[in-house]
């Protein structure tokens, strides 16, 4: 199916610019895309060249709170309009989501923290971190300053993104040739090895590296007795063809 689109589309279409959008457009994985586009620059079928760009994706922790709303939001909601005391505050939460509640809610003058009672500042609020995390996770950008946010918070990492541009080759065809690697009896006699193709051999290819035997045991011990003899201050030595 990826094959069948990518060659499709350069029949009628000069250039494939981004791969990712392409299989987004498709609704088809983007790295099926990317594997197909490998093989078939492999073969000369289209020319392929690299494009990569920094994305933001979210951290386990930031992927919690487009579910749940951001600590502070969360915070917030519980509180009622009269207040509520500060313990009885801290049992409604996650410790983790009250701690991290109380700090960035405070920031933002959301709430009043008092020695003993928690009481609103303001009727109501929106989630912008929900928001901004939601956005990135629907790979839409958003500002400089919100980024530098999310992330010294550790809602967000930076991830580099690969894909390709993909341009005809000196091969192309709309639909790949089947290719052979060995000419047999029935190719001959049937005429058809006039119109096959065949794969190219790489004749510079090494093969796998070769690992080293190992001595017989009754050589290993000639050569340890040899050795012994050979370093022996005594100018006598044993002849090695009694052993």
């Amino acid at each position: 199916m990826a094959e069948e689109a990518i060659l499709g589309y350069l029949q009628h279409n000069e250039e494939i610019k981004d791969s990712g959008e392409f299989a987004a457009e498709r609704n088809i994985d983007h790295n099926e895309i990317v594997n197909v586009i490998k093989s078939l620059h492999g073969f000369r079928y289209v020319d392929a060249e690299d494009i990569k760009r920094e994305t933001w994706v979210l951290t386990d922790e930031g992927k919690t709170y487009t579910a749940t709303g951001s600590p502070e939001f969360q915070l917030f909601n519980a509180i009622p309009p009269e207040g509520i005391p500060k313990d009885e505050l801290q049992k409604k939460l996650d410790p983790s989501v009250f701690k991290i509640g109380c700090a960035q809610a405070a920031k933002n003058k959301w709430v009043e923290m008092g020695k003993q009672l928690v009481t609103r500042k303001v009727q109501n609020v929106d989630d912008k971190v929900k928001g901004l995390l939601l956005q990135i996770q629907q790979g839409q950008g958003i500002g400089s300053d919100d980024i530098k946010a999310l992330k010294a918070r550790k809602l967000i990492v930076p991830q580099t993104w690969k894909g390709y541009s993909v341009r005809k080759g000196p091969n192309y065809a709309p639909k790949r040739k089947q290719v052979v690697t060995d000419l047999t009896r029935e190719n001959f006699q049937s005429g058809e090895w006039k119109e096959l193709e065949f794969k190219e051999y790489n004749y510079s290819a090494k093969g796998a590296p070769l690992e080293g035997g190992h001595l017989h045991p009754l050589l290993k011990a000639r050569n340890l007795f040899s050795f012994s003899f050979h370093s022996c201050p005594i100018k006598y030595y044993i002849p090695l063809d009694i052993y």
